[in-house]
């Protein structure tokens, strides 16, 4: 299963890029209060910490999200940004695990592992195998 579609390898970086730049980085970055409202989560008065820990997380995204478009282009690091990919969607699907568990999050958190674990398949189908590239 490991490198199925390697020769695809550029093309799934680019479109998943795309799509979580678009769904998750930008709006936890600079929307993070609405952004999680929209999600289902329910805010507390005060929000300042939960606005500190958006940014930050949305920061962390883009440069995952940077590192997908500059593989995806150059094939600059690609074993290196699909390690990063592997790594990133196992520890979501544990984080989210964890939280459905403990009934701390809304359904849209816990359907996210789900999407995590779509994404931790398909990054391995599409894992750049050299002598293919």
């Amino acid at each position: 299963m490991l490198g199925l579609w390697t020769v695809h390898a550029h093309t799934y970086l680019l479109v998943l890029a795309t799509i979580t730049t678009l769904v998750f980085a930008l709006p936890i970055t600079l929307w993070p209060l609405t952004w999680a409202r929209l999600m289902g989560w329910r805010l507390p008065e005060h929000t300042d910490l939960a606005v500190y820990f958006g940014r930050c997380l949305g920061a962390f995204i883009l440069i995952v999200e940077a590192l997908m478009v500059r593989a995806g282009l150059t094939g600059e690091a690609i074993t290196t940004t699909f390690e990063v990919l592997a790594a990133v969607a196992a520890l979501m699907v544990l984080v989210h695990i964890y939280g459905a568990v403990k009934r701390i999050q809304p359904l849209s958190e816990t359907l996210e592992i789900g999407m995590y674990s779509g994404m931790l398949l398909l990054t391995l189908l599409f894992w750049p195998t050299p002598s293919l590239l």
